[in-house]
């Protein structure tokens, strides 16, 4: 057997660069580059590695560990899961601060591979810089904290075991299942030992979006359902888009006149004008899309988790109050909520279901009140965007004119926390299914300027030249804002919008809406020292990390700014204060633990009225 003298480090970049996917029919490398901060646990070994790949595997630095796990996540979720990146750390704080990152990337079922550094296997120097110790396990290092937020984990001892865990880590990744973060610890010593991989190892692999399909029984008694249904509604999830079924969607639904709800992770699954799309449904979606599941005889979810904010914390879905049919390729979501499962590929299962149900379709007064539905909501986005006389405007009136200037054809919105995933979903209006990212899986704080980078590099490679806008609010932008500097150093022209409300505007109103005295959400109500927070320019920060920047006071300067915007080539941050206390209606319900016992009044009238709200409505 022929085989190749490598380090360990040197074997798992030549096989990653062996790695290739189909998609519409082009072999492209699977994956796309790596993301990497250096230090001593990565630098000597994998460093000199990936120095010798960088043409068919480059290398990007990044500011933070967590934010460029973020932009491999957004371009893995922007790229539909065909396409991955990688993410290496040395040991340590380098390590750390993956966890997060992974997180989301996790909860979101996101591939991206994680190569933290690790302490030496042979221990002969131990205890090493940045090394934690336990004194009841010898076994454990801070990787370890990957483990539950990784699909795949394995720690490299010896430099063969590459051979094993590399392909597995890459097909849990590829899997349309088990997709998630895949986290291979890589101690110092063993990257550079060196072992005779086999040739066959570095020979050139194609992986494919499989398809598994519905049992014919599952398929029938789901057709069957459908048509002994009168008023049925389709929920869309995130699994429609990684499953490339958003035309069949479209198809399946004209056919059969069969209204569709989306979740944030869903939306854009119909574009926006289609008129039987009902818009963002639950906790953060429209007055329309909530009566109109309310009216449902029949629940068809597609490619959801159903989570307590699409369900209504399960009042408006999930109530077991109608039959729920859940199409997902992943057992733990076709099988929740006491649903009926249908495990499927959700493109394959629309167009076997579509012979199965010629001549069905929703009965006329399910549309027509639809439409009633939707001209309720129309008058409620009317209300929001009046304002309630403010001073400053309110994120809805900001998101109106980001809509009335954007080109819903192929424009792109990213927000991920705060108030902007709700404003996002009820009046963002994208034409083509790539128009929303939201990561609302875990809303991570700090996503936004970080995934919106991976965002762009997906538009680049789709040869789009639409603009990426991150809408981001003070809060997040104060978390985590480097990576402003990276889109400038790499080319990845972004246009941001800060949103100044002095503060977590959204969980203000929570603590408000909980009957709680504001405390410690926005700048000025917390503990202060004489002088206060400062009013922070936001623009002049972003200027210094090389973008153009420019603080505006009004809409219609806004309006102004956003123009300019497009004809410039590199990074934009426009910086406009809002108010913190208007946001749009139309959500549903959702369970929050109010104090039982409390001595504010105010609290005791929030648990009573917020709990009668939901009383009786969910399955338990």
């Amino acid at each position: 057997m022929s085989t190749q003298r490598l380090t360990m480090a040197q074997a798992l970049v030549r096989h990653l660069s062996a790695q290739n996917t189909e998609i519409d029919g082009r072999i492209k490398p699977l994956f796309a580059g790596l993301w990497a901060i250096f230090g001593h646990g990565n630098v000597p070994a994998l460093g000199e590695a990936l120095a010798e790949v960088q043409d068919s595997l480059p290398t990007w630095r990044g500011q933070n560990e967590q934010s460029m796990v973020h932009s491999a996540t957004a371009y893995a979720k922007q790229m539909r899961r065909q396409r991955i990146m990688a993410v290496s750390s040395s040991v340590g704080p380098g390590a750390s601060n993956l966890v997060t990152g992974a997180a989301t990337a996790y909860v979101n079922r996101i591939p991206v591979l994680l190569l933290p550094g690790d302490t030496f296997a042979h221990r002969a120097s131990a205890p090493v810089l940045q090394e934690v110790e336990r004194t009841d396990n010898g076994l454990i290092n801070v990787n370890d904290c990957l483990r539950p937020v990784s699909s795949w984990f394995d720690r490299m001892t010896r430099p063969e075991q590459l051979i094993t865990s590399l392909p597995r880590a890459i097909s849990v990744m590829t899997d349309a299942e088990l997709a998630g973060p895949a986290t291979l610890c890589l101690p110092q010593d063993v990257q550079a030992e060196v072992f005779d991989y086999p040739d066959w190892f570095f020979e050139q692999k194609v992986h494919r979006l499989e398809r598994p399909g519905a049992s014919e029984s599952s398929l029938r008694s789901a057709a069957e359902l459908l048509k002994s249904s009168r008023r049925p509604v389709i929920v869309a999830g995130g699994g429609v888009h990684y499953s490339l079924a958003c035309d069949e969607l479209q198809a399946f639904v004209e056919a059969h006149n069969v209204p569709v709800v989306e979740t944030s992770a869903g939306k854009g699954a119909l574009p926006a004008s289609h008129p039987l799309n009902a818009g963002g449904v639950g906790v953060v979606g429209s007055s329309a899309a909530n009566a109109v599941v309310e009216a449902a005889d029949l629940v068809l979810a597609i490619g959801t988790r159903l989570s307590d904010f699409t369900t209504g914390s399960r009042t408006v879905l999930s109530s077991v109050r109608v039959p729920q049919i859940h199409l997902n390729v992943a057992h733990i979501d076709a099988h929740r909520h006491n649903g009926i499962p249908l495990r499927a590929d959700a493109r394959r299962t629309l167009e076997e279901l579509g012979p199965l149900l010629v001549g069905w379709e929703s009965e006329k007064a399910h549309l027509e009140m639809l439409e009633s539905a939707r001209s309720t909501w129309a008058a409620t986005v009317a209300e929001a965007l009046a304002g309630s006389g403010q001073k400053r405007p309110s994120d809805a009136q900001v998101t109106d004119v980001l809509v009335r200037h954007a080109d819903a054809a192929r424009d792109v919105l990213v927000v991920a926390a705060g108030s902007m995933p709700a404003e996002g979903v009820k009046l963002w209006a994208p034409e083509h299914s790539g128009g929303y990212h939201s990561e609302y899986g875990f809303s991570c704080m700090g996503y936004e300027i970080a995934g919106g980078i991976g965002v762009k590099m997906a538009l680049q490679e789709q040869a789009s030249d639409g603009e990426v806008f991150v809408v981001v609010g003070d809060g997040s932008y104060l978390m985590m804002n480097s990576d402003v500097l990276t889109s400038v150093a790499l080319g990845r022209k972004l246009v941001i919008l800060v949103l100044d409300n002095r503060g977590f505007g959204c969980i203000n109103r929570l603590q408000n809406a909980c009957g709680q005295t504001p405390y410690n959400n926005l700048l000025d109500d917390g503990t202060l020292s004489d002088e206060g927070f400062p009013k922070v320019d936001f623009a002049a920060h972003a200027a210094a990390m090389g973008a153009t920047a420019e603080s505006v006071d009004s809409l219609e300067a806004l309006q102004e700014a956003l123009r300019r915007s497009r004809s410039e080539r590199g990074t934009v941050c426009i910086s406009i204060d809002t108010n913190a206390v208007d946001s749009t209606g139309g959500g549903s319900w959702w369970q929050v633990g109010i104090p039982a016992v409390s001595g504010r009044p105010a609290v005791l009238d929030a648990r009573h009225q917020w709990q009668d709200a939901g009383k009786g409505r969910q399955a338990y």
